[in-house]
């Protein structure tokens, strides 16, 4: 079995993936981690290098294959779901479930740790929300294909496995 997480960043898909792969005994794998690990380089220098469109690119190969793999929790990148068939590989893949937060509670969360997040980085904290609602409004309804809805700040591994077993 394969379990997606999606949602915004901040969202806990790493944190929570990881838990729940613990949990499950199974692999995990945050897609852009296993990106980098495959290109030797970070997804900032990518975007800068290559610009976005060959990001998108390496992020469809590696999502494709990852979905041959068995038994792993796959947290995927916040834009994942919205760019070519992703979404639909997903669904065709495995289970997925969408980590849904309010657009204040992503602020809270990524504030805390902007300096590590290239797109966020240089924003004040109204720009931010900006930033967190006008992406949100964009990504949503392919966050909202997830075969589950999880609303909630403070969403554990066990929710989620009784979702899945």
């Amino acid at each position: 079995m394969r379990v997606f997480l999606i949602g915004f960043m901040g969202c806990g898909k790493s944190t929570i993936g990881k838990k729940l792969a613990e949990t499950l005994n199974y692999k995990f794998i945050d897609l852009d981690s296993f990106i980098q690990q495959k290109t030797e380089e970070n997804i900032t220098e990518i975007f800068q290098k290559q610009g976005e469109n060959y990001f998108r690119d390496l992020e469809k190969e590696s999502l494709n294959e990852i979905c041959k793999m068995e038994n792993i929790v796959i947290a995927t990148g916040g834009g994942t779901p919205c760019f070519f068939d992703n979404m639909q590989k997903i669904l065709d893949s495995g289970k997925s479930i969408y980590l849904k937060m309010k657009v204040q509670d992503l602020k809270d969360r990524l504030q805390k740790e902007k300096n590590k997040r290239p797109l966020i980085k240089n924003l004040t904290e109204k720009e931010l929300v900006n930033f967190i609602s006008k992406k949100l409004l964009e990504r949503e309804c392919f966050y909202k294909k997830a075969n589950h809805v999880l609303k909630s700040k403070n969403i554990n591994e066990k929710d989620i496995e009784k979702l899945i077993t």
